[in-house]
């Protein structure tokens, strides 16, 4: 017999929700009841003062009653944190929709922190044992508040800091964006005030570095308390500021965002060591989702008698209040939307560098997020370094369900964004300009001025590969590319200036290594194989958010390298569906998309270089190049360049270079004496010129463009042919201003188009050479047929007319016996020319076939 069950225990009381109304429910933020916390033995309630919109004649007879409001009276609550003393903040004080000044004060989300639950008054103690102030509180008279859990006081880390603006001179100059421009005898920061009086745009970027120079200990408390310690920095900038400069007006009060903290950490490092800390880390962003609001202050009104409150953001959680103050109801409050506040955010998501990323492992990718003036500050494709705090936030089984998980989901509250890479060139975007010093821009001018700078710039340019100059040059004339022109007036609209450029040939020719060289050194370039990319890998694909649970598009890598180079590698094992969306990105420059109700035109402003070989592993003289890489025409005409890339396997050739691969290992003393530029040079040199240099066509270029234009078109129709398209006068148009940009000059000169002219003239040789005349036909690459071609296509087909009308009484005839009757009149003739000129004449209802068996003539 079972034993008795035991008597239930008592279930828990549930916690009290906001009753199902219309028009009740937050986006983002999350209401929940508020909870009761000690500090220094005395209730919340004494210390937290009522906030604006929400003061009740009980809570403002205990507030009254409690020697701690006294000390708090005067201090702004408007934000999550101001530690100012009661003198300085009264004479700052101001409302939420304007401030002292006419500067209202912006809360911010980035530092989250409910000052109420963390800080630790001291002056009752002080009053009440008659402590003797230190000296430190002589110069704050306020209220000595420490950070929770230390003895970290925050007007000293105020008084620190203003002390930092005021005296910090840099010594030796960062190259950053704040150390441009700047007297480095003056205090540095004080420098940086003017710049915001003057620009009006209320954000201070702080260098960590500088602080940690300045004050060691100062820096740690940073690091490791900046949801505390940043609102001071904000507090005691904006006094400087606006003691400096009472008259000034800002959008809001300046904050500070601190960067290149020391601490700069690879995703796969980070650990709950580093919760709540500020940290650095790179990556290349992947996924920038819409602009979500979320709510900062939240407007309730009582159902019953009508009684409004405010409850501002704590921690990302709204605590909603449960009893009303003025009819003492439970749960009557209805949340107001048209009255509340919210701000702008976004969730980014960040994917770490590749050089982070252990071999046969997947990369790690992490959540940021961005609030205010940082939402839409980075782009998919973009590599930055991100400054923030390090959160980690519960995850709840069941949206329904107060219970979560054991672990916890971290994400980065950012605070800075940093778009430098030292490594990459810097690119050029719309409305944003880099500065470069006076110096560096002499010695890129002096090296524009040198009459081989065209030949320096091509051996800079991956110098331990062996000669390929041309090739080189080619690649070199991408990386400036053309001007981007407007011709909406003309009904066209944007024209291409990007330069899309194919190597094929051999395998073993070091075209993998020029696409790599090529990946390092060029921003948001992205690096592929054919054999391992989709469709939708190359473009975008649909998939759920698991931040807003709604369907978003992942871009893919032509659209994460727009304004940038994608070298695709194993460019002929790609397969047709997916070599076909590369028709619209090589032209338009554009990516339509149109999956799961996401109608869309992405921006895909890539160059293409690619590599491919041979589909007989071995390049074969006796084909074209459609035959022996299998690609089709329409793609491969919309490539400016096509180089071929071939083992010579000549003696002298190899001894060549077996001796420039031995003198990269071994190096002689004239070896070194030889004048190589080096590869910083070479990247300011292309990034001033695709900032600074806007080459337009000069008369003569445009008479030098029409005649090499009308000289291509004579020489086919001279055979009956046509032999150079508008889309060949085009290419040659953005290579005569890349040539030119790479000369500095404004300009496009005779010169330019002489040089653009011979590198695709030398292109057209090793690429469009017919292998059964020897001569160039550039209708190899536009028609996928050349003129020998269709000249011996013509004359199978009247051989074959010829035979069939002499033999229409026989009716049918053995396919075999066929093909070696036309092989005995014409030699060269194979299967496929001759399956293809008889299903031609089926086609035309001359003939019947049964596939390799027999013909039937029914004319």
């Amino acid at each position: 017999m079972s034993s008795p069950r035991a008597p239930r225990s008592p279930r828990a009381p549930r916690s009290p929700q906001t009753p199902r109304r219309t028009g009740s429910r937050t986006p983002s933020s999350r209401l929940s009841t508020p909870s009761r916390r000690r500090v220094s033995g005395t209730s919340e309630r004494d210390v937290i003062p009522p906030s604006e919109g929400n003061v009740t004649p009980r809570r403002s007879q205990q507030a009254s009653s409690s020697p701690f409001h006294n000390g708090f009276s005067e201090i702004d609550l408007s934000s999550p944190m101001n530690y100012g003393t009661p003198s300085s903040v009264g004479s700052t004080r101001s409302t939420r929709s304007g401030g002292i000044r006419g500067t209202p004060l912006r809360q911010r989300l980035d530092v989250r922190q409910d000052r109420h639950a963390r800080s630790l008054s001291l002056i009752a103690e002080n009053e009440n044992e008659g402590v003797i102030p230190s000296q430190d509180s002589e110069v704050d008279d306020g209220p000595e508040i420490r950070i929770w859990g230390t003895e970290v006081v925050i007007s000293k880390c105020k008084r620190k800091f203003k002390r930092f603006i005021q005296e910090f001179v840099e010594n030796v100059p960062a190259e950053d964006e704040i150390s441009e421009g700047v007297d480095n005898n003056l205090p540095l920061y004080l420098q940086k005030l003017e710049e915001i009086k003057i620009l009006e745009h209320p954000f201070l970027n702080l260098n960590c570095a500088h602080l940690e120079e300045f004050d060691q200990q100062f820096y740690k408390h940073l690091i490791r308390y900046p949801q505390d310690v940043i609102p001071t920095l904000d507090a005691a900038v904006n006094e400087v500021f606006f003691e400096r400069f009472p008259a000034a007006i800002l959008e809001h009060r300046i904050q500070v965002r601190p960067f290149n903290a020391h601490r700069t950490k690879n995703m796969r490092a980070l650990d709950p060591v580093d919760i709540d800390n500020l940290i650095t880390i790179q990556g290349m962003v992947i996924r920038t989702s819409h602009l979500i609001p979320e709510i900062t202050v939240a407007f309730f009104r009582c159902i019953v008698c009508n009684f409004e409150t405010t409850v501002e953001l704590a921690n990302g959680f709204i605590n909603e209040p449960t009893l009303c103050s003025s009819c003492s109801t439970n749960h009557c409050f209805q949340l107001i939307h048209n009255r509340s506040e919210f701000t702008d955010k976004q969730i980014v998501k960040l994917q770490e560098p590749p050089d982070d990323i252990p071999a046969g492992q997947t990369p790690h990718t992490i959540t940021l997020i961005c609030y205010n003036d940082l939402v839409d500050s980075v782009q998919p494709g973009e590599r930055v370094t991100v400054s923030g705090v390090y959160r980690a936030t519960p995850v709840q089984v069941n949206p329904r369900m107060s219970n979560v998980f054991s672990v916890l989901k971290t994400f980065v509250d950012v605070v800075h964004f940093r778009k430098i890479d030292s490594n990459r060139l810097r690119v050029v975007e719309e409305g944003k300009i880099h500065k470069f010093s006076e110096e560096r821009i002499e010695v890129i001018k002096h090296l524009a001025s040198k009459s081989d700078i065209y030949e320096r710039l091509a051996r800079a340019l991956a110098p331990s590969i062996f000669e390929y100059t041309d090739i080189k040059k080619g690649i070199l004339l991408q990386l400036f590319s053309g001007t981007k022109k407007n011709l909406q007036n003309a009904g066209r609209g944007k024209t291409r200036s990007e330069i899309n450029i194919l190597l094929c040939g051999d395998p073993g020719t070091s075209k993998s290594q020029l696409l790599s060289y090529v990946f390092d050194l060029v921003p948001r370039s992205q690096y592929t194989s054919g054999k391992g990319s989709s469709a939708v890998g190359l473009t975008a694909y649909v998939m759920k958010d698991p931040e807003t649970r709604q369907l978003v598009l992942q871009t893919g890598a032509l659209v994460l390298a727009d304004n940038g180079i994608c070298c695709i590698d194993e460019f002929d094992k790609m397969n047709d569906s997916t070599r076909s969306i590369l028709h619209e990105v090589m032209e338009q420059q554009t990516l339509s998309i149109a999956k799961a109700g996401i109608i869309c035109q992405l921006n895909a402003r890539t160059s293409i270089l690619a590599a491919a070989n041979p589909c007989e592993s071995k390049w074969n003289p006796r084909k074209n190049i459609i035959e022996n890489i299998l690609l089709p025409h329409s793609l491969l005409s919309r490539f400016d360049l096509i180089f071929l890339v071939l083992d010579p396997q000549e003696e002298s050739y190899d001894r060549r270079l077996a001796w420039h691969l031995v003198s990269l290992y071994h190096r002689r003393p004239e070896d070194l004496d030889q004048d190589f530029l080096d590869m910083d040079i070479l990247r300011d040199y292309i990034a001033y010129a695709r900032e600074n240099v806007n080459p337009k066509i000069g008369d003569l270029a445009k008479m030098a463009l029409i005649t090499n234009y009308v000289q291509m078109r004579k020489v086919g129709s001279r055979r009956g042919v046509v032999s150079a398209y508008p889309r060949q006068l085009e290419s040659l148009i953005r290579l005569s201003e890349a040539h030119a940009r790479m000369r500095l000059s404004e300009t496009v000169e005779e010169v330019d188009v002489e040089e653009a002219w011979r590198l695709y003239r030398e292109a057209l040789k090793q690429s469009a050479t017919d292998p059964v005349s020897g001569r160039v036909d550039v209708s190899i690459i536009t028609t996928g047929q050349s003129e020998s071609y269709r000249i011996q296509m013509e004359k199978l087909m009247t051989d074959l007319k010829n035979i069939f009308t002499k033999q229409k009484k026989v009716g049918v005839l053995n396919y075999q016996t066929l093909f070696k009757d036309v092989r005995e009149k014409n030699p060269s003739i194979d299967y496929p020319m001759f399956d293809k000129c008889l299903k031609n004449l089926e086609d035309d209802r001359f003939i019947t076939c049964v596939p390799k068996k027999s013909v039937r003539i029914l004319q």
